[in-house]
C-alpha cells in the first residue's frame, strides 16, 4: 500500500490500528498487529503502573515495530502512567475520554505523537486545537464506552473531516477490508479496529467473551447505562437487569449500584458470561471466527484491495 499520512505518522506498513481495550489489549496482541504491519496499542484503562510497565517491557522484546500505548484521562493515578510511559520511552499515545488539553503538550515535550478519540465534530476541533497529532472519530456502533451524541460512523467521519487539517481514524463498525475502505472514501486516512481484534487468539480477553463475540447477532449489542457512561453491551443477565431497573424507574445512584466495581473485568477478563459486563461493537455480528491478529490484518488487507480494484474497474 502507498504511504499516506498514518502510515508516515506511525512509521507503520499498513493504516490499521488495533484499539487500546480494557481486559483485551496486552502485549501479545499489540505486538502481533505490530508485527503484522499495523500498530498495536496496549490497552492501559485496566492496568496498574506496574502492570504496564511489564508490558510495554514484553511488548519492546517482541517487536521492533512501532506500538503504543491507549490511556483513558478518568485514569485515576493518571501521572503515575504517563510518567512511566515517558521513562520507558515509548513514542506514541493514544488518549481517550477527557480533555486533550491536560497532558498533550506534556507529551510531545517528550517527542510522543499523541492521538485523541473524540466522538463528534465539535471534540475533533477542541483535539487539534490543543496541538495532537491526529484523531480518532469513533462512531455509535463502537463496542465500550462511547459517545453521548450518538452519531454513526457513515456521518462522523466526512462531517469531522470538514473540519480538521490533522490525519483522521475512523473507528466504529470497521472489520472487513470493504469497511475499511468505504471509510477512507469519506475522508479518513486510516482506520482503528476493536471489536474484530478481540475475537483474536492473542487478545487478553476470556475464551468464552471470544466465542460470545463470535456467536453475536445482528441485534445483540445495546447502548446502555447513559446516566452513567454510555456504554455498548451484549445483551445478557446483567444487561436485562439494567433494562428491569430502567422500567422501576432507578436513580443514577441505583444504576452506579447495580453496576458496581469490577464487572467488565468480570466478564471480558474472567469469563463470566452471565452476570459480567460484555463490551463489544455492533460490528461483532460481522465476526465469525477467532484467528491469529496476523491473519486478520491479512485478510482485511486482501479484502482492501480487491473491493478497491472492483471500484477502480467499473
Amino acid at each position: 500500500m502507498n504511504q499516506n499520512r498514518i502510515t508516515q505518522l506511525f512509521g507503520i506498513k499498513y493504516p490499521i490500528i488495533q484499539a487500546g481495550m480494557i481486559w483485551a489489549s496486552g502485549w501479545r496482541l499489540a505486538s502481533a498487529v505490530s508485527n503484522a504491519g499495523g500498530l498495536g496499542l496496549i490497552g492501559a484503562g485496566s492496568m496498574y503502573p506496574e502492570v504496564l510497565r511489564e508490558h510495554i517491557q514484553k511488548c519492546q522484546k517482541a517487536t521492533d515495530q512501532p506500538f503504543g500505548v491507549n490511556i483513558p484521562m478518568l485514569y485515576p493515578d493518571i501521572d503515575k502512567l504517563m510518567a512511566l510511559i515517558i521513562e520507558m520511552g515509548v513514542k506514541i499515545v493514544f488518549t481517550s475520554a477527557g480533555n486533550p488539553k491536560t497532558w498533550t503538550n506534556h507529551l510531545k515535550v517528550h517527542g510522543i505523537t499523541v492521538v485523541h478519540v473524540v466522538s463528534s465534530v465539535k471534540f475533533a476541533i477542541k483535539a487539534q486545537e490543543a496541538g495532537v497529532d491526529a484523531v480518532v472519530a469513533e462512531g455509535f456502533e463502537a463496542g465500550g464506552h462511547n459517545g453521548r451524541d450518538e452519531t454513526t460512523t457513515l456521518v462522523l467521519i466526512p462531517a469531522v473531516k470538514e473540519k480538521i487539517e490533522i490525519p483522521l481514524i475512523a473507528a466504529g463498525g470497521i472489520a472487513t477490508g470493504k469497511a475499511m475502505l468505504a471509510a477512507m472514501v469519506l475522508g479518513a486516512d486510516g482506520v482503528q479496529i476493536g471489536s474484530r481484534f478481540v475475537a483474536s487468539e492473542e487478545a487478553s480477553s476470556h475464551e468464552l467473551f471470544k466465542q460470545r463475540v463470535v456467536e453475536a447477532g445482528e441485534g445483540d449489542t445495546h447502548l446502555t447505562l447513559k446516566e452513567l457512561a454510555p456504554v455498548r453491551l451484549i445483551k445478557n443477565k446483567f444487561y436485562q437487569d439494567v433494562q428491569q431497573a430502567y422500567e422501576n424507574g432507578a436513580t443514577k445512584e441505583e444504576l452506579q449500584a447495580l453496576l458496581g466495581r469490577g464487572r467488565a473485568k468480570r466478564g471480558m477478563f474472567e469469563g463470566d458470561m452471565v452476570e459480567g459486563e460484555l463490551e463489544i461493537g455492533q460490528v461483532s455480528a460481522l465476526i465469525h471466527d477467532i484467528k491469529p491478529a496476523a491473519d486478520i490484518v491479512d485478510e482485511m488487507m486482501n479484502e482492501f484491495y480487491k473491493a478497491k480494484r472492483e471500484i477502480e474497474s467499473l
